[in-house]
């Protein structure tokens, strides 16, 4: 699942949220410095909102196709998965990390940044988690259990306001045992920010072919799909309002060079 985003790269980026601005800013704040690395940089949406706050960002991403769109938007990547990744010296004030960390060995992962971290550097994982309307998360779950049988979640569960909690603890908790592990992070923190906007039915049917479970299925069954959500908008008045939390786990990266 993986390497299926970069099947319709195009779509991805138009359609994937942006991050707040104050994440950007919290970021940038607690890194010493403005080198940055983003891992998992996909088409480099969160790259290009650091290269706008002055930073400069080198992606590393395993999917080609995703890196051939980062590169022609402004981000200068190289293809590798980031386990593999050769840094050939390089150092960092930052190692950013954009909804791919959970793709990603938290502890091949973590001692990977501590190496390229240069002391005090900051490791910085994000991740924007959406919340949905009952009627719009009711209408995708009837739908994924007819289609998509082996979807790995439970979509009524994204109408739960403690869904951001548990995903956040299920993500976090495997990052944090990742830091510990390397024995080179102080206590990682956590910081959120909850936000909306109004999603309409162009937009959310834009959206959903982006998703893990829905990138690899053949168009005949993301028809049905898209078919089902569509309606679902339609009997809210053609948009909803969809929330979002933006989650992230800083640490900063302690010892000597």
């Amino acid at each position: 699942m993986a390497e299926s985003f970069g099947g319709d790269a195009e779509r991805y980026d138009r359609a994937r949220p942006r991050y707040p601005q104050a994440l950007v800013e919290h970021v940038t704040g607690a890194s010493p410095g403005r080198a940055f690395l983003d891992v998992g940089c996909g088409t480099g949406i969160a790259a290009r909102q650091f290269l706008a706050a002055g930073c400069t960002v080198l992606g590393v991403e395993p999917d080609a196709r995703m890196a051939e769109v980062a590169r022609r938007l402004g981000v200068d990547v190289e293809v590798s998965t980031f386990e593999a990744w050769e840094p050939a010296g390089r150092r960092f004030d930052a190692v950013v990390s954009g909804q791919a960390w959970h793709w990603i060995d938290p502890v091949a992962g973590a001692a990977k940044a501590a190496r390229v971290l240069r002391p005090g550097g900051v490791l910085a994982l994000f991740w924007n988690v959406p919340r949905l309307p009952p009627a719009v998360a009711g209408a995708l779950a009837e739908v994924y259990a007819r289609v998509v049988p082996d979807a790995p979640f439970d979509l009524r569960a994204m109408a739960d306001a403690s869904a951001v909690d548990r995903y956040r603890e299920r993500i976090f908790g495997a990052a944090r045992d990742g830091l510990r592990e390397t024995g080179r992070f102080a206590a990682p923190r956590e910081w959120r920010q909850d936000w909306e906007y109004t999603c309409t039915r162009e937009a959310w049917l834009e959206q959903l072919p982006t998703s893990g479970a829905l990138t690899r299925l053949p168009p005949d069954r993301l028809a049905q799909v898209l078919d089902g959500a569509g309606a679902a908008v339609d009997a809210l008045g053609g948009s909803f309002p969809l929330t979002y939390a933006t989650v992230a786990l800083t640490a900063v990266r302690t010892g000597a060079a």
